[in-house]
C-alpha cells in the first residue's frame, strides 16, 4: 500500500536501505529466558529479500535502540556488514551509517514501526512504514508496505526497489540460475 505517489518516484534513486530491527525485521516480539538469554524471530523472506538487495547493488544496514548479540548473528547470516544498536537516538546514527556507506541522504531509505523512528523521516530520501507501524510513522511515510514488520516487508522493499530501478529480472534470474532475465 503506497502512501503517495512520491514513493514510487523514490523508489528509483535509492542505493542504501537502513532497517530498524523490532518491529521491522521481527514481529516486535523479543523473549527473555530466566537466565537473561534473548531470542527473536526473524523473517526467512526478509533475510532472501536482503540477498536480493545485495546481488541488485543495494547495500544494507541495520539500526536498533537495543543491543542484542541475536541481531549480530542475523546481519552476518545475511552479509549485512554495518550495524548499529543501542542507538536510541536514531538521527545521528542514521547519518553515521549513511557517512560510512558513502550515501547521500537522499538516495537512502529507511524502515520503521514506531516514535523512535519517526524523526530520521526529516533525512531519508524515502521513509518507509511497515504496516504494523504506529499511526504517526504511517502518517510520515512515503511508502507503506503491504506485509507487517518480520513476515516480509523488507523482502517487499527490496523487490519494489529492484523492479523500480530495473534490475529485478537480473536478480531474480540469478537466484534462479538462469542466464536469461525476463519477467
Amino acid at each position: 500500500m503506497r502512501k503517495s505517489s512520491q514513493g514510487a518516484a523514490r523508489l528509483k534513486g535509492i542505493r542504501f536501505l537502513v532497517c530498524d530491527v523490532d518491529g521491522v525485521l521481527t514481529k516486535g516480539d523479543i523473549i527473555l529466558d530466566a537466565r537473561g538469554g534473548e531470542s527473536k524471530q526473524f523473517s526467512v523472506q526478509d533475510g532472501l529479500g536482503l540477498v536480493l538487495a545485495r546481488l541488485g547493488g543495494l547495500q544494507t544496514a541495520f539500526l536498533s535502540g537495543r543491543q542484542s548479540r541475536v541481531v549480530d548473528l542475523r546481519a552476518k547470516a545475511c552479509g549485512v556488514e554495518l550495524v548499529m544498536q543501542g542507538r536510541k537516538h536514531k538521527v545521528p546514527a542514521f547519518k553515521e551509517l549513511c557517512r560510512r556507506a558513502g550515501v547521500p541522504y537522499t538516495a537512502a531509505a529507511y524502515m520503521g514501526d514506531d516514535l523512535p523512528d519517526l524523526p530520521v523521516c526529516e533525512y531519508a530520501g524515502l521513509f518507509i512504514a511497515v504496516k504494523n507501524a504506529v499511526r504517526e510513522v504511517k502518517q510520515a511515510a512515503h511508502y507503506i508496505t503491504r506485509a507487517s514488520g518480520g513476515q516480509g516487508a523488507v523482502r517487499e522493499v527490496v523487490e519494489q526497489i529492484l523492479r523500480a530501478q530495473g534490475t529485478w529480472s537480473q536478480v531474480k534470474a540469478r537466484v534462479l540460475g538462469r542466464t536469461n532475465a525476463t519477467d
